[in-house]
């Protein structure tokens, strides 16, 4: 049981051979940050068995894998399937069965009484051990109340003489909680298998409390995130671990997957706490009854040697990666690649049509797409009307020929006179409006499916989160389609990941001339978006203010804003919630973007001001 919010550690009964000989105290640990399939429970664990063989061949004496690295993450309501969770435990036995030599932490849904998001520990075939994520996060995007019960024990094991602690994402977050009673239990290494969604910046805080939490324990902490797209979710990698004065030892790649091998002096953890008397003087009754730790003796495997070089590379890193990852646009769009390439193969197809307008969304998007499949699984449609301009399609044939993609070009002018003469008799003695220009729109989204449904594939949408916000979008028109890459990404970032992407090998993609113009629909003569919006560069931070920040009206005036200009912006994102409820699934890359994190209801009358 625990005592207060402070889980208690306990002794697992372990039985293994005794080493019969003197412990290693170079610790070799491998972390396996891979990119799992939710579902897909046999590809997940031949990936896992094969990364076992990997780090068993490096000497490893650990290998660990990511949170629910076995049915994937997050598997939302496939939890409510008694069937899924028994077969996803049955794949864990195939894994600990592979553990010859080696020991081995994963990821799984483990099953009694309850349902627990669960690490198993196993070693020579067998599962030796098992720990269940005590901190269960329920904010923003994570659910997991929903579907599991908090664990309350933490063992500790010894792994070749090493006192290990196992724990889980959240866990770790806490500055007293699990990690905190493995110390004071013996750990010299703490293990967090985790599955960290991204948004921009969050690497580097990550980070720094990963940094904080060894220091503050005086320990070595071996972080391991999943890697890939899943839904609307990207996960980094970034693999970390930090020895006991917070400083880096070793990292994996960001948004690719990776097996980081390094050997940790942990003799000298050992040495360092001789000295350190401050777990002697932790209040026993702040940390519960804690044990002695668990053994398990690993030492005896074969090909173990204390003489190994401090990191081993195991697969060939990516030539010019940078030592402390990616910032900035580079990021970010580094993370629309993952997501846009693992969303489209997942779900089965293997080629995109993408809209092309010549304007800055739908040229970002597309040089996302060949990015991320290969300009040869892209292909882009140009559906002028009378209002197009000749700069836009030009722009639009001219980004395909850099990009190298398809380019198809289908007018809608005689559809949309079509359109016209049939509805004629009801707007008859009624000034052209919005049902006209969204009529060229939804002509469009028509056409697009009717290809996707002829050719196969999957349309992408061009939105980005500004319009999204202050519904400058039309459903069934450019709203219509199986992804949208760039939903959650404010205009003014669309321009710094056009100018990225252009700074970065060879030809730039994305031509001058769509940089420089000023955006437009281009469904009404000499139309213009700050026709209808205020600049993006008083949008974007009025939108950040009230979306994400949900600071109220007065405050956001309070910045430094107009108040008619804030009322304004802010009644077109109350009233546009239903638009977005229609809207395809899109990449999370905001600490808050519509959907998993901001739900609001439709019918809602509540006004700010």
């Amino acid at each position: 049981m625990a005592r207060g919010n402070i889980p208690l550690c306990y002794t697992p009964t372990i039985h293994t051979a005794s080493s019969g000989g003197d412990t290693v105290r170079t610790f070799r640990i491998a972390l396996a940050q891979i990119n799992p399939t939710v579902g897909d429970l046999d590809g997940n664990t031949g990936k896992i068995i094969e990364y076992v063989e990997l780090a068993r061949d490096t000497g490893a004496h650990l290998v660990a894998f990511p949170e629910l690295a076995i049915p994937g993450y997050p598997p939302e309501d496939l939890l409510f399937k008694p069937q899924f969770i028994q077969a996803n435990i049955a794949k864990m036995l195939e894994v600990a069965a592979a553990s010859r030599g080696i020991a081995v932490v994963v990821g799984f849904v483990d099953a009694g009484a309850y349902v627990h998001n669960a690490a198993a520990v196993a070693y020579d075939g067998e599962v030796v051990g098992k720990y269940h994520k005590m901190h269960l996060p329920n904010y923003g995007v994570f659910d997991e109340e929903r579907y599991f019960q908090a664990g309350v024990e933490c063992p500790v094991f010894t792994i070749c003489g090493t006192p290990v602690g196992v724990n889980i994402c959240e866990d770790i977050w806490h500055s007293v909680g699990p990690t905190v009673v493995q110390r004071a239990a013996g750990a010299e290494v703490v293990v967090n298998i985790s599955a960290s969604p991204f948004y921009a910046g969050k690497r580097r805080t990550r980070e720094k409390m990963l940094a904080v939490r060894a220091a503050d324990n005086g320990l070595f902490a071996a972080y391991v995130n999943i890697v890939g797209g899943q839904d609307e979710l990207v996960f980094d990698g970034a693999s970390i671990i930090h020895d006991p004065l917070g400083e880096e030892v070793a990292r994996g790649a960001q948004f690719e997957e990776d097996l980081v091998v390094a050997d940790l002096d942990v003799e000298s953890v050992f040495r360092s706490r001789l000295r350190d008397k401050r777990p002697r003087r932790q209040p026993q009754d702040a940390l519960g009854d804690v044990g002695r730790p668990a053994r398990l003796h690993v030492s005896d495997a074969p090909g173990v040697s204390a003489a190994a070089p401090s990191v081993v590379p195991v697969k060939a890193v990516t030539e010019g990666r940078p030592p402390d990852g990616l910032d900035g646009a580079a990021e970010v769009y580094a993370a629309l690649a993952l997501g846009t390439r693992d969303y489209v193969r997942k779900t089965g197809f293997d080629k995109v049509f993408v809209a092309l307008s010549g304007g800055i969304d739908s040229s970002v998007v597309a040089a996302i797409a060949a990015d991320a499949l290969g300009h040869e699984n892209v292909i882009g449609v140009a559906m002028p009307s009378r209002y197009s301009s000749e700069g836009s399609v030009l722009d639009a044939m001219e980004l395909a020929d850099r990009l190298e993609m398809e380019l198809w070009e289908i007018p809608i002018e005689e559809t949309f006179g079509a359109y016209l003469n049939t509805l004629e008799s009801r707007f008859r003695d009624t000034e052209p409006g919005v049902a006209e220009e969204n009529l060229q729109s939804r002509i469009r989204g028509t056409l697009m499916m009717a290809l996707v449904n002829k050719f196969g594939g999957l349309a992408l949408t061009t939105g980005n989160k500004s319009e999204m916000a202050v519904g400058y979008a039309t459903i069934y028109g450019d709203m219509a389609g199986g992804y949208a890459v760039i939903k959650d990404v404010p205009k003014t970032m669309v321009y710094e990941l056009a100018r990225y992407r252009n700074s970065v090998g060879g030809r730039p993609p994305i031509p001058d001339s769509v940089l420089s113009k000023p955006p437009s629909a281009e469904l009404r003569p000499e139309q213009k978006d700050e026709d209808s919006l205020p600049p993006y560069e008083t949008l974007d931070p009025i939108l950040k203010a009230y979306v994400e920040d949900d600071l109220g009206f007065d405050e956001i005036v309070g910045l430094g804003f107009d108040e008619s200009v804030v009322k304004q912006v802010v009644t077109l994102v109350d009233r546009s919630e239903h638009k977005r409820r229609q809207a395809p699934p899109g990449i999370k890359i905001t600490p808050r973007n519509f959907g998993r994190d901001r739900r609001m209801p439709i019918a809602n009358r509540y006004r700010p001001f």
